[in-house]
This record gives structure tokens, sequence and C-alpha cells, in this order.
């Protein structure tokens, strides 16, 4: 009994040794490089470094025209899992048209339907989704231009009465998402969310803010997962920052 005694003080030991181990190599993140803030969205700091380009697969055209990869695709997919989680409890059982801004939304428009969707196989709950598309267009260079101009898009009256999920890339000042929050409500639709993947922090900003948002960034300009620089860098996987060698390379 003595001798089983201490075997299992040995093992319980060596067990806790163990799982030390583990907690000490798993990297977690700290400080500034992100963390989640009370109001359910990833806040990236204004000193966080980003990774190295070098750590990660760039196009080749595009490794000399980078300061660093901001936010992965991996860190990106997770969470967008977790906004299209969110956003089928809000809506339970109700249908939505969910709009995409294009041309930058495409990209976190398809993936976030996409969770949605296997949500609705999953669970026991079905949100019926059917979706439309609006182009926009408020910049030129990095520099936004002050007024929205519509240039695609079906005729918004045919979302009068209806749930209107607004998915956008990137809310910068506001400014072009409060234009078009205007347009959609003078047909009447019965409710109108905005779900964006990134909320820029700016004192330029409107204040307004998204329903549901991935992330909040500092105020620089980001390229990839389909938002360009003059129709650059949609084919990044990953979020960068884009330095000044970039916007000199592909300015118009």
């Amino acid at each position: 009994m003595r001798w089983l005694s201490k075997n299992l003080i040995r093992l319980a030991v060596t067990n806790v040794q163990f799982h030390c181990c583990l907690l000490r190599s798993v990297p977690i993140f700290t400080g500034v490089r992100a963390k989640m803030s009370t109001q359910n969205y990833i806040k990236i700091g204004e000193d966080d470094p980003g990774y190295p380009i070098n750590m990660f697969c760039v196009p080749r055209h595009y490794e000399e025209d980078l300061e660093h990869v901001l936010i992965p695709a991996g860190l990106i997919n997770d969470r967008t899992e977790r906004m299209a989680r969110d956003i089928c409890s809000d809506f339970k059982h109700e249908a939505i048209v969910a709009l995409c801004v294009l041309k930058g939304g495409y990209k976190f428009f398809t993936d976030l339907l996409d969770k949605i969707k296997l949500i609705n196989r999953n669970s026991g709950h079905s949100v019926p989704l059917s979706v439309d598309f609006i182009r926009l267009k408020s910049y030129q260079n990095d520099k936004s231009t002050g007024s929205i101009e519509v240039i695609g898009g079906d005729d918004l009256e045919s979302l009068r009465g209806k749930n209107v999920l607004v998915v956008e890339d990137i809310v910068d000042t506001g400014k072009t998402m409060q234009q078009l929050l205007n347009l959609l409500h003078a047909v009447n639709p019965k409710c109108v969310r905005v779900a964006s993947l990134l909320v820029k922090r700016t004192p330029r900003s409107t204040g307004y803010r998204p329903d549901y948002t991935g992330f909040e960034i500092p105020d620089r300009f980001v390229v990839g997962y389909a938002l360009d620089y003059n129709e650059y860098f949609r084919d990044l996987n990953h979020i960068g920052v884009i330095n000044e060698q970039g916007k000199k390379k592909y300015a118009v």
C-alpha cells in the first residue's frame, strides 16, 4: 500500500509538471497584440508589430510592398466563424437578405455566408438566406473621396419589408456606411444590420459602429483578403499593411 501511495504521488507530480510545460509552450495573445474587448471584437493595438512577411506565404510580387502581416488568414477564419454564430443567434429563424458591398467585401461575404450555411445544417435553428450585391466607390489611392458612388447593384426597392444584413470589408470614417444606410432606410426594410470585418480607429471617424465587428485596427492602410489598393492586393490571403514603396508602385 505504501508503494502504491508513493507511486500515485509521483504520477500526480509528473502530470502537473507535464501540464505546466504544455501551458508554457502554448503562445497566447497578451498586451497590445490582440485582446477581446467588452464590445465583442478583437482590438489590435496601436503599437502592434504584426508578423514578419517571411513567416507567411505571400505572393512574390507583393513581398517588397508590405510592412508586415497584421491579421493572418487563420485568425480571420476563426473570427468570421464566431461572427456567423452571433448572427444566427440574433436572427434565429427569421429570413435575411445578405447584401454584399463589392468589391472589397466579396471574400468576407463568401466566407461568412459559408459559415452561416454550415450552422444552418448542423444546429437546432436555421436562418433562411438570400443574397444581393451593391458596389460602392469612395477611395482613390489611399484617400477617401468623402462621397459615395453607387456603381452597381439591383433596385433597392426589393429590400422593402425585409431583414437586411449589410456585409462590408472595412468601416473607415463611417461616412460611406452611413450614406448607404440612408439609402437603405429610404426603402423601409424591416431591419438593417451591418457586419464589418474591420473597423478602423481614426480621428476622422463619425463614431459609427457596425452591429457585428471582427477586428478594430489602427489607422493604417491595410490590404489583402480582397481589400485593395487601386485594385491590387486582392489576391493576398492575409491582411497586411502596405508600405510607402507599395503605395508609389501602384498609385494611379
